[in-house]
């Protein structure tokens, strides 16, 4: 593996946990910066096709969705229609007129990075409010807040932790086990190629990610005493491995389509933020759904 590509891996992570760390407003912004970098690459593979999309627009309302995100979750959910139309209303006044495909690749450009994106502020929101050890609220008392309750790590249990930062946390380190134990397996071990959307991803990685991610999260489950850790363990876990994989491989099939290696060339040995971020964009509306709704399902079993 080449040294940019661990050397940008490493920072990526680290980056990461520190917006994961800080929540609020701070992932917020971490995430916004992603989608707009990300809706960027995603409409120049979209312009190689020969499609003139509402670019301007789509990332307009992507901000807003993120940040209504914050507030009320109910009203983000009914942004995505409301876009929607703007979107359409936008396209039907160009001076050239608009495509099936221009629509559509708009609306695809606002659900695939912007919509699913904004699962992870939801998730990462889950009970924040209720716990003082993480920042929340508007930038200026956040900082001070932060810095003032830092030393509750040290002191207070896993416990004190909210919900959403240990849930999202979890997820990572699960995608980053699917991501590496496929890297590794498939290069070394890998004979049965997958797909031929990706042809350098082989069955024997595939399967050897998923129960890396199966693993990870049967020891988050444990440690942080999720309801039925075993079998939540192991849904959770085969949840966010499949949902990653599959991630990548959208995200490949829309490369192979544009016609180009990779969506961009921001990270070094990575490509551009598509290239990075596949294998999170399915993951987070899963896990948030998982979580709220069948968690507590579990529980009561």
């Amino acid at each position: 593996m080449p040294w940019s590509r661990i050397i940008s891996g490493i920072v990526a992570i680290a980056l990461a946990l520190v917006a994961t760390l800080l929540g609020g407003w701070y992932f917020t912004i971490a995430i916004a910066v992603v989608v707009l970098l990300g809706q960027e690459e995603y409409f120049n593979l979209v312009r190689a096709r020969g499609i003139l999309p509402a670019a301007k627009t789509t990332m307009f309302v992507s901000l807003a969705l993120l940040v209504i995100c914050n507030f009320n979750e109910s009203l983000a959910d009914a942004v995505m229609p409301i876009a929607g139309t703007l979107i359409c209303f936008y396209l039907l006044f160009q001076p050239k007129m608009a495509t099936i495909a221009d629509i559509s690749a708009s609306i695809m450009g606002l659900f695939y990075v912007g919509y699913l994106s904004s699962y992870w502020v939801r998730l990462r929101n889950i009970d924040s409010l209720a716990y003082g050890n993480i920042p929340y609220g508007y930038a200026t008392q956040a900082i001070g807040g932060y810095w003032s309750n830092i030393g509750k790590f040290q002191e207070e249990s896993l416990a004190s932790l909210s919900p959403g930062l240990t849930l999202t946390v979890l997820t990572f380190f699960c995608i980053w086990a699917a991501d590496i134990g496929a890297y590794i397996i498939g290069k070394f071990f890998g004979k049965t190629r997958l797909s031929d959307i990706s042809p350098k991803k082989t069955v024997e990685g595939a399967v050897f990610g998923i129960i890396a991610s199966i693993f990870v999260a049967l020891a988050g489950a444990y440690y942080l005493q999720l309801p039925k850790f075993l079998f939540t363990g192991v849904a959770l876990g085969l949840l966010i491995g499949i949902a990653s994989l599959l991630g990548d491989l959208t995200e490949s099939m829309l490369k192979r389509d544009a016609g180009v290696k990779d969506s961009g060339q921001l990270i070094p040995g990575h490509g551009g933020i598509l290239d990075r971020t596949d294998s999170y964009i399915f993951t987070a509306p899963l896990v948030y759904y998982f979580v709220t709704l069948l968690l507590p399902l579990i529980a009561n079993l």
